[in-house]
């Protein structure tokens, strides 16, 4: 599997979602529940800084935060934390901070030796049985198809995204 890729696919499906989202539509809720494309958005940017700080803990950083918040706080209570800390932020800096974020973890990933995303293991708070390219696939890409899907049936009901 060519990870790198699959981290490039996952992100344009991002980048095309969000070209499609009109002005108006931003923090209407009901793209995914009560979440706003905007909050899909974000979520998607807490991911993708969950998923940079496991790549820099592979690289030697100390720690993996929000790995731990989620650990302490669960899924549902993560989610909710993360969704308030961006309640403030417009659109824009929203797409910034998801964009920044996958910026870094390409950056990341491009250095980390192939034979490294098929050890299972690496990651032993996800499972011994699993690797790299399975949290990649699951959190990152699968999470973005899931969540770009939703934004864009949201799109179809929406008048002017027409």
């Amino acid at each position: 599997m060519n990870t790198l890729d699959v981290l490039r696919y996952g992100h344009g499906t991002v980048l095309e979602t969000i070209e499609r989202v009109p002005e108006d539509a931003w923090d209407v809720p009901g793209a995914a529940g009560h979440w706003s494309p905007r909050d899909v958005i974000g979520h998607l940017g807490a991911f993708e800084l969950l998923l940079g700080q496991v790549l820099e803990s592979l690289d030697g950083a100390d720690g993996i935060p929000l790995v731990e918040a989620w650990g302490e706080l669960g899924e549902e209570g993560w989610n909710e934390q993360q969704w308030a800390l961006r309640q403030t932020l417009p659109a824009r800096a929203v797409i910034e901070e998801y964009t920044h974020a996958y910026e870094h973890v390409i950056s990341l990933a491009a250095r980390i030796p192939e034979e490294a995303f098929s050890r299972n293991g690496l990651l032993p708070w996800y499972g011994e049985q699993y690797d790299l390219d399975d949290f990649i696939v699951y959190s990152a890409y699968g999470h973005k198809r899931e969540h770009t899907a939703q934004i864009g049936a949201f799109l179809d009901r929406w008048p002017t995204a027409q």
